[in-house]
Formats: structure tokens, sequence, C-alpha cells
């Protein structure tokens, strides 16, 4: 079985992250890139799989700038085979109509049997990815799943919905999509780190997936303004003299919170 997942580099969660007041993307230099964590939990279901079933190969995938190479690199370290690296100046402030498009492109190249995404990023927060790649790609998508069974020929799981939970299967070639809930990431030991220099890491650009970032006849969301979040004011007191329960009444109704 082929296995594509997605990695992401993100901005440290632990580390401050901001926005370049003037181009409107993020500021990487601001805090260290890492391995987005949901990325990191989608890998270890490919390689929970691969572990008891000899043969098969998992390739991580990431659209992101040329500096990303170490970061995706932890990828193979993991242990994954191989790694296919997106950079191109041309999709510098990408859209996620664009990226999906890219990265739907980059893994029919691959024909996969089965995609393995996280269900969210922590720095665009969107969670429409694993959706619109399916689209793309005209499979089958399993989202936000909190368990994961791969066979042969399928793939099943579980999500929450309201009042429970959700059993859906798929045939395969499909797309899914996993939660936290799902188990960390296992951790690279020193052979797999050294292992991770030798094993192919494939680095295209859009002329090798066809694509034109600046074609008209699609539509792409285009950042206009950014500005500062504003810094936070201090909230109003009530001091209770007798008349507190009138006064927080009168706050509620003032702000059309009752």
């Amino acid at each position: 079985m082929k296995i594509a997942v997605l990695v992401k580099e993100v901005p440290d969660t632990y580390g401050d992250r901001k926005l370049d007041l003037e181009t409107g993307l993020a500021d990487r230099a601001a805090s260290e890139a890492v391995l987005d964590e949901i990325g990191e939990r989608a890998l270890e279901v490919a390689l929970s799989y691969a572990d008891g079933h000899d043969g098969t190969e998992i390739t991580v995938i990431s659209m992101a700038p040329s500096g990303a190479t170490a970061t995706i690199r932890k990828g193979l370290a993991m242990g994954a085979g191989d790694a296919v690296h997106i950079a191109d100046e041309e999709l510098l402030g990408a859209d996620l109509g664009l990226t999906a498009e890219v990265l739907a492109a980059a893994i029919r190249r691959g024909g996969y049997d089965l995609v393995v995404t996280g269900n969210i990023s922590t720095d665009g927060n969107a969670g429409l990815l694993p959706a619109m790649l399916a689209e793309h790609l005209d499979l089958p998508h399993l989202t936000n799943l909190s368990a994961v069974e791969i066979t042969d020929g399928s793939v099943s799981g579980t999500r929450a919905v309201d009042g429970g939970q959700q059993q859906v299967t798929a045939e395969l070639p499909a797309v899914i999509s996993i939660t936290e809930a799902l188990p960390e990431a296992r951790f690279p030991n020193f052979k797999g780190i050294m292992a991770a220099k030798k094993k192919p890491f494939e680095v295209i650009g859009l002329s090798d997936l066809d694509i034109d970032a600046a074609d008209q006849s699609r539509a792409r969301s285009i950042m206009v303004t950014v500005a500062e979040k504003p810094p936070r004011e201090a909230g109003e007191k009530v001091v209770d003299d007798g008349n507190g329960g009138a006064e927080l009444a009168e706050f509620l109704i003032k702000n059309r919170l009752a």
C-alpha cells in the first residue's frame, strides 16, 4: 500500500506568532519553525499501519518555503520512506484554493492508495483542506477521525458528532483527516535521524505540476489589509453597594448580552 501523509512547517505554538504588517504573511522569524504536531500524529497513523504490514510505502508531502528542508526531514527520521517538498516563490501567501490545487496535483503524481492529513493546522486553523483535496482528487473522504482502522481495501474510523459517535467507512483510495485524539507521534531515534539523510527527498515546483498560480480563471483569496490586534483593555468593575444586581443587569442589557 502507498500512503501519502501531508505535513506542514508552522511557527512553534509555544512562541509568539505574528503577522508581518507589510505583507500580511506570517512572520517566520518571530519564532522557531517546527513540524505541526497534528501532521506528526497523521504520520504516526501511517507508520503504525506499516509496522504490521511489510511493503507499505509512506511518503511525506509538504508545501513549504525552500528553507523548510530540515523540518520536513523529521518525517523521514520518524520512519517515512521518502519526501516530496513543493517549494516555489509563486506560492508565497497562497490561499486555501491554490494550496489544495497544488497538493492534489502532487498527490496525483504518486498514485497513492490513502492520503492522511491532520484535521486543522495550528497556524491557518481553516480545517477545510482535507475536503478540498478529496474534491480535487475525486475521492471519498473521512474527516475528523478520532480512531482509524486501515485494511487492504478500505479505511474506517470514528468521529464525534452531536450527542454521540459516528462510524464511517470508505473504499480505497481515499482521503482521511485525524484529530488530536489519535496517539502522539514516535520520537525519532539516532538511527532514524542518520537514515533520513540518505532517503529520497524530491523538491518540485509549480512547473512540475503544470499549475499557473496567476491563472485568473480561478478564484483566489488575496490579503488586502492587516492590522495588529489592539491591546487588551481593563474590564469594567461593578462594586456592590446594594444595587450591584441592578448595575449588572443594566450592563448586560446595554451590551446586548441578556
